[in-house]
């Protein structure tokens, strides 16, 4: 069903690690708008609604409104100022969530045409789990994996053996 480009072999971990730790009898709020990966959820038999494409740096009425049993949030949390603001305001006990990891050989993302395409933070593994930690989460599993490029060049090549998405399945505390 995938290949190994991106972002089929993304969407591929992805949904493994969802079908692992999340029954399809359960109901997803999924952050962020409708978008190819909602799909993907859609067609494994999962129920989900996502926001609205609103800013949640700004308004999380929806999350706090929301009664889904599990909230995802896939590479959302890198574009907000403040992802503590809402993972605190989270109402279901569980999580899955993952991030682009920083690579040291590279910069943050930052798209030259789409000014709200940016990532504010790119992080390392450990501040992920800091912040999930913080905000009253407990990490119950996670996972990380490559994004190789088909490009020739020395970070192409880091690109194969540096993970670059960090996953996690988080429970409230």
């Amino acid at each position: 069903m995938y290949e190994k480009t991106f972002p089929n072999k993304r969407f591929k971990h992805t949904i493994e690690f969802l079908e692992k730790h999340v029954s399809n009898t359960e109901s997803i709020l999924d952050l962020g708008v409708i978008n190819p990966f909602t799909k993907t959820m859609q067609e494994h038999g999962y129920s989900v609604e996502n926001t609205k494409g609103e800013d949640l740096d700004i308004d999380i009425s929806n999350i706090k409104a929301s009664e889904a049993d599990v909230v995802t949030a896939f590479e959302i949390f890198e574009h907000l100022l403040s992802p503590f603001t809402v993972l605190k305001s989270i109402k279901s006990n569980k999580l899955v969530a993952s991030v682009p990891l920083k690579l040291w050989f590279s910069s943050a993302y930052r798209s030259k045409t789409d000014m709200l395409d940016r990532h504010y933070h790119e992080f390392e593994d450990w501040q992920f789990d800091w912040l999930l930690e913080k905000a009253g989460w407990k990490i119950i599993d996670s996972q990380k994996w490559t994004n190789p490029t088909n490009k020739i060049g020395i970070r192409p090549i880091l690109r194969w053996f540096t993970p670059r998405y960090y996953i996690v399945y988080a429970e409230k505390v």
